[in-house]
């Protein structure tokens, strides 16, 4: 009778120890879902970040072209005044 127990108990207790290796599987995906989740934040703020500063920059960069722009313009004129003078001069 004992064998035919220890037989019957044999199958539960391998079933016992799969149930605790699941349990223990569940916890370790909760944790690394938690972790994952919040890596999936901190990235898309970083993500934000990166988008308003290349905003930025694309801005600073069209500014810094307008200004060369009027930079040549304003040596163009000068140019054109010195040589006018030049002229008056002579």
């Amino acid at each position: 009778m004992a064998k035919t127990q220890a037989l019957g108990l044999e199958p539960i207790e391998r079933l016992e120890e799969k149930v605790r290796l699941l349990v223990g599987l569940l916890d370790k995906l909760r944790s690394d879902q938690a972790r994952l989740i919040e890596e999936n934040r901190h990235l898309r703020s970083q993500t934000e970040e990166l988008r308003d500063q290349l905003g930025a920059a694309e801005s600073a960069s069209g500014e810094l072209t307008a200004l060369r722009q009027e930079r040549d313009a304003v040596r163009a004129r000068v140019a054109e005044i010195l040589d006018h003078l030049e002229g008056l001069e002579v």
